[in-house]
């Protein structure tokens, strides 16, 4: 990669994510709509027969309730093949992920698939992938406010936050902007588990190199595995893009904004990125399977997702990849050893043909021992809740 599309690419990333430009658009949309008298609107967009869509909607009578908003239903069909290419995995995840979500939303039900499905009219449904489009996404269960996006429950302390920031909370003096939050986030506990067992529980953990979520779930999959005694096997695949699998353009930017405000809760840096795709990712790969058989595994990864994704290395220039290899602890040495050695790619593949015999088909996922896998940052408390499980077993 030429050091001028590095230097491009470091720029259009960091404005993507600037808190700044966040805080100017948000700021905009306000003043527009004030300007012209409109009620703040809130878009949400249904998908009958997906699980997340049904729990979303249970939320919103509440979100009505604390927020002088309108919210305005748009129904919408599945997402399409180049938004979500593993349709039918997609499907079956989705509903065994949502049930467990649901129990532990204080035993939120859940109605079933079938049931929920309601005759919708091809127009209407046409009409709310249009908007839907327009705006900027292309998943069912999703919020729309003044320019931002919001997914499923996972996301909507985030939209409360930023109605409450906006003064929309009823009920409350107008200098309250601490939100009700309907469905907080869910924190790690690292509890403390007296039962051992041998052999210790192994945590599988499915990553790759240009996922900014693996970035964010690595060192927190890490200190799991540490606070509880498993053993942690780093399971690499190629990114989705190099298995012919394709992200289209409003996915790619939904994901760098959604991931800039999950870094910024954790205390993650990001935001300063050089896109590893291609090259980079078969080195950093090459490097990552070598450092697994020393130890350094975690290292590496670490090292590699931070330096692409929060600190704008280019991991195509020699300097970048030592740099990113020196602080694992590999010498120069050790980097020629690895890039000489293509043994990664049948790893890759036996990782890739495992993750998808298991149901999922992209990362970060992960599980414990011979559970059921697991795909999301956001299900980091579902691997701990595993964890534990297999410890007390």
């Amino acid at each position: 990669m030429s050091k001028i599309k590095a230097f491009i690419g470091r720029s259009v990333a960091r404005l993507i994510t600037s808190t700044d430009a966040q805080k100017f658009r948000q700021s905009l949309h306000a003043l527009r709509r004030r300007s012209v008298g409109r009620a703040p609107t809130v878009h949400y967009f249904h998908q009958p027969d997906d699980p997340y869509s049904q729990l979303l909607a249970r939320c919103l009578p509440t979100l009505q309730s604390r927020y002088a908003i309108s919210i305005v239903y748009h129904v919408v069909p599945p997402p399409d093949a180049a938004a979500a290419p593993d349709i039918e995995r997609l499907r079956a995840w989705s509903l065994r992920d949502a049930k467990r979500l649901a129990s532990a939303l204080s035993g939120l039900p859940l109605e079933a698939t079938a049931a929920a499905s309601q005759a919708v009219s091809d127009t209407a449904l046409a009409q709310g992938a249009a908007r839907r489009k327009q705006l900027g996404h292309y998943l069912g269960a999703t919020l729309y406010f003044e320019g931002e996006w919001y997914w499923g429950v996972d996301r909507l302390h985030y939209l409360e936050a930023r109605l409450a920031n906006a003064g929309l909370r009823l009920g409350t003096p107008p200098h309250s902007t601490q939100p009700h939050c309907i469905v907080p986030p869910r924190a790690l506990q690292f509890k403390t588990v007296s039962a051992a067992v041998s052999p210790r529980p192994v945590i599988h953990f499915y990553c790759s190199l240009r996922s900014p979520y693996t970035y964010l779930a690595a060192p927190q999959v890490r200190e799991l595995a540490n606070h509880y005694g498993a053993e942690l096997r780093l399971r690499f695949v190629l990114p989705m893009v190099m298995r012919g699998l394709p992200v289209p353009l409003p996915k790619r930017l939904y994901i760098l904004r959604d991931t800039k405000r999950e870094a910024d809760r954790l205390g993650q840096p990001f935001g300063l990125v050089v896109d590893p795709v291609g090259k980079p990712v078969e080195n950093g790969l090459a490097l990552l399977h070598a450092a697994i058989k020393t130890g350094q595994g975690s290292a590496l990864l670490e090292s590699f997702l931070q330096g692409v994704f929060a600190q704008g290395l280019d991991a195509s220039s020699v300097g970048g990849l030592q740099q990113i290899a020196s602080r694992a602890g590999m010498s120069a040495a050790d980097v020629a050893a690895a890039l000489s050695d293509d043994g990664w790619r049948a790893v890759a593949e036996t990782n890739r043909a495992d993750m998808l015999e298991r149901g999922i088909w992209g990362v970060p996922s992960f599980r414990v021992n011979e559970m059921p896998l697991l795909w999301g940052q956001d299900r980091l408390w579902m691997l701990e809740e595993d964890l534990i499980t297999a410890l007390r077993a």
